[in-house]
């Protein structure tokens, strides 16, 4: 099993997520979307993981601006801007292969185990 967390530092459902596998002894790998982003290869892959560009938007994101704009483009222009803005990303994405969730999910990640 290689899980991979994507999250922010101050979101409290990626440290929940970060819990759930420590307590349970599993491995896993810690990636700050903030700080270091993620790549439109492993965009694509979750993307296409976790049911398209709508579960990975963060609605409810302090980037109010940035928000309001996403209204008025186009898909492909919404995921370049997605992409260079991760603090937009709903968080956690918890990566496991060729599987994904969004959020905080501990059924899912249970049935991984």
């Amino acid at each position: 099993m290689n899980i991979q967390i994507y999250g922010k530092s101050k979101c409290f459902d990626t440290k929940k997520a970060e819990r759930y596998f420590k307590e349970r002894g599993i491995k896993f790998q810690s990636i700050d979307l903030a700080k270091f982003g993620i790549s439109k290869g492993e965009y694509n892959n979750i993307k296409q993981a976790v049911g398209g560009f709508d579960k990975l938007l963060d609605e409810h994101s302090n980037e109010k601006e940035l928000l309001n704009l996403m209204k008025y483009l186009s898909l492909e222009d919404k995921e370049e801007k997605l992409l260079e803005h991760p603090k937009l990303f709903h968080t956690p994405i918890v990566r496991n292969g060729k599987k994904a969730t969004v959020g905080y999910c501990p059924e899912v990640w249970k049935a991984w185990v």
